[in-house]
Parts: structure tokens; C-alpha cells; sequence
């Protein structure tokens, strides 16, 4: 906000808050196949996630509208509303470079991510397991997120419900899977379970690995 004087008066001009914008993917729609059908990916991205971008976008111009004087809004309902919606672009925003085509994607990580989960979960196998359950077991809609804790230094196991709640404060996501059912729901219908063991065959560990490493290295959310 700028403050200067016109004549006699005094003017406020709000600089404004910065905008959004729906990141490219970094394959084509078709690509992550037969895992993850090329039209769930154009309806996904090209949808849903632009959807978040539009939304949080939404909610920064009625609130700059408030803070001209030209509008009177409800701040707890455009609030809630950017915080959906930023949640969403967000974790969507990380959920598609977490993905690689068959031959990038899939296997086993490598690296300090594969030594901290050897550490803390006993093993590949273990943790796989684990995050497969929370995932599965998020109630109704949200994500299955695997975390930085930069206060112990170590890995965590989160659910996240809807997006609002975007993270437990001051974690860093590094893997996340998407458990909306318009992630899955056109190819697995209501299986969820199945379309979590597909999505393993394209988890990008080297792009976790990234993550993970600048995480711990004291960076933060890396989109």
C-alpha cells in the first residue's frame, strides 16, 4: 500500500497481492498410461487444478476490491475460499512433477530419502505399506502427504482432509498423492485401493529426493 498527496488529499493505493497461474505438466496427458488414463489427466489439470488457480485468484481480487473501498465483502468466506483454493493449487502443484512416465517413474527411491525411510519406517516395504493405508484411510477427500519435519529433521505421515488445512504448520510436503475421486474415479470408479498401487508404478523419487534434500537443507515448499 502507497500513501501520497493529490492537492490537498491524501490518497491509499493498494499495490495488490500478486496472482496465480496453472503450471504446465512436465509430460504429455498420455504419458503416465496405463496407470493413470490420459483423460483423467486433461480433466484433472486442464479442470480441476486450473479451477484452484481461478478460484484463489478470485478470492485476492475481492479482497483487494475490499481494501480499495469499492467493495464490502465477508472476510471469513473469501478467507475460507482462498485458502481452499490455494490449498488445491498448492498440492497439485507438487503432485505432478511427484509423477514420471514408466522407465522415470516407479521402483524405489534412492539416495537420502531411501536412508531416512530405512531409518524411520525399517524399509522400504514398511513404509509403503503405511502410506498406502493412510492414503486409503483419508476420510472422505484429501491427500496422502509425506512430509519433512524440519524441527526433528525426519519424515512424517500426514493425511490431509479437502485442502484448507493445507499442512500441520511448518512441514514441508515432498510426496503427495491425490485422493479426490476425480483423481481416479473415471478409470478405478470407487476402488481407491487400486488406483493407489497404480500410482506407485510413476512416483518420481528423484524428484522426492529434491525435495527432501532441500527440505532438510532449510528451503522450504519447492513447487
Amino acid at each position: 500500500m502507497f500513501l501520497w498527496e493529490v492537492g490537498s488529499s491524501w490518497w491509499c493505493v493498494v499495490a495488490g497481492f500478486g496472482r496465480y497461474s496453472l503450471p504446465d505438466l512436465p509430460y504429455g496427458y498420455d504419458d503416465l498410461e496405463p496407470y493413470i488414463s490420459g483423460e483423467i489427466m486433461r480433466l484433472h489439470h486442464l479442470k480441476h487444478h486450473a479451477g484452484y488457480v481461478k478460484g484463489a485468484n478470485a478470492a485476492l481480487e475481492k479482497l483487494e476490491a475490499h481494501l480499495r473501498g469499492e467493495a464490502s465483502v465477508d472476510v471469513r468466506a473469501v478467507l475460507r475460499d482462498f485458502s481452499f483454493n490455494y490449498g488445491g493449487h498448492v498440492m497439485h502443484s507438487i503432485f505432478w512433477p511427484n509423477m514420471a512416465p514408466e522407465g522415470r517413474g516407479g521402483g524405489r527411491p534412492g539416495g537420502r530419502t531411501a536412508d531416512l525411510i530405512e531409518a524411520q519406517f525399517g524399509g522400504f516395504d514398511k513404509f509403503k505399506e503405511l502410506f498406502t493405508r493412510a492414503a486409503s484411510s483419508v476420510e472422505g477427500v484429501g491427500w496422502g502427504v509425506l512430509a519433512v519435519d524440519p524441527l526433528a529433521g525426519g519424515l512424517r505421515i500426514l493425511q490431509v482432509e479437502k485442502h484448507n488445512l493445507l499442512m500441520t504448520a511448518g512441514m514441508v510436503p515432498v510426496l503427495v498423492v491425490d485422493v479426490w475421486e476425480h483423481a481416479y474415479y473415471l478409470q478405478y470408479k470407487n476402488n481407491r485401493g487400486a488406483y493407489l498401487e497404480a500410482w506407485w508404478h510413476v512416483v518420481n523419487w528423484d524428484d522426492v529426493e529434491k525435495r527432501v534434500e532441500k527440505a532438510l537443507n532449510g528451503g522450504g515448499v519447492l513447487v
